[in-house]
């Protein structure tokens, strides 16, 4: 019997799915409540978010762990978790996955740069030879044990030794076991039609505003035979903006008097949090405004 999973319960209703990423819990809750049936927690963001710095591989497991289970705490739809290249060698990768697992996630994303890795979309990246990452992705799907866990390989070898070599190395890493295959960064339509007519399904495809591949639609990513299409920073740069924004009427104006439309407003802010379910709780009686 094939191995199934949440998220491949997902794509078995949805055929393509194009979906946010996020950086906390509350984005999760509101990926959820939007109405998404999956959600995807960016290494980038969570780096830029809880440590003010760039996705050089700052980020250790433990920290990403701790953010992967308060995030899938905070919501029913399956999570994956972008676990960089497993922080180390393939025993690193069996603990990974233990604590993601363990964590709650759905599955991660499990790349083959060489550590310290950055952003898929910035030059000067290095990758591990196609032998080595085999290894840790057969120690991931061995650690699973069977378990609700969903695997995908990514290559980051486009920038580094062309396209061909990027669709040979996902193929090794088909073979090794991994659920889906992510070739990153792609440079075009034609590259994107090269690797979905190359690789087996599911396939994975990065929609990244700023980066080097074209965002396409579901339509298009569907045309080419994609079928999970994250928007992993979409959320991060949005209230970054916005956050931005504000701080500049504060700075300016000295008050947010006149911009009350930009902002959510206090009760709709509690509905999202679901402050009603906390006070069911007997714990606390519903807070007031004062009036």
């Amino acid at each position: 019997m094939p191995f199934t999973s949440r998220v491949h319960r997902v794509l078995e209703k949805e055929g393509t799915l194009v979906f946010p990423g996020v950086y906390d819990a509350l984005g999760a809750k509101l990926v959820e409540q939007a109405g998404f049936p999956l959600t995807f927690i960016s290494g980038y963001s969570v780096a830029a978010t809880q440590l003010g710095l760039p996705d050089f591989g700052y980020l250790t497991q433990t920290e990403m762990v701790a953010v992967a289970k308060r995030v899938c705490g905070a919501v029913t739809i399956p999570v994956i978790i972008d676990a960089d290249t497993g922080y180390g060698n393939a025993l690193n990768v069996i603990r990974t996955v233990n604590e993601l697992i363990d964590a709650g996630a759905a599955g991660m994303f499990l790349e083959d740069q060489v550590w310290p890795k950055r952003c898929g979309h910035m030059k000067g990246k290095r990758v591990i030879p196609v032998v080595e990452q085999a290894e840790k992705i057969r120690a991931a799907v061995d650690a699973r044990r069977g378990r609700d866990f969903f695997i995908v390989a990514r290559t980051d070898a486009r920038q580094v030794n062309g396209l061909d070599d990027a669709i040979g190395r996902c193929r090794r890493y088909k073979e090794a076991g991994a659920d889906a295959l992510f070739v990153e960064a792609p440079r075009s339509l034609g590259e994107l039609e090269a690797v979905g007519k190359a690789l087996p399904p599911p396939l994975v495809a990065n929609m990244l505003e700023g980066g080097v591949t074209p965002l396409l639609t579901k339509a298009e990513l569907q045309r080419l035979g994609f079928h999970l299409a994250v928007c992993p920073l979409t959320a991060l740069y949005a209230s970054a903006k916005a956050m931005r924004d504000m701080f500049d009427v504060i700075k300016t104006a000295t008050t947010t008097r006149e911009a009350l439309d930009r902002l959510l407003p206090f009760e709709q802010f509690h509905k999202i949090i679901d402050l009603d379910a906390s006070c069911l709780s007997g714990c606390f009686s519903r807070p007031q405004l004062v009036v």
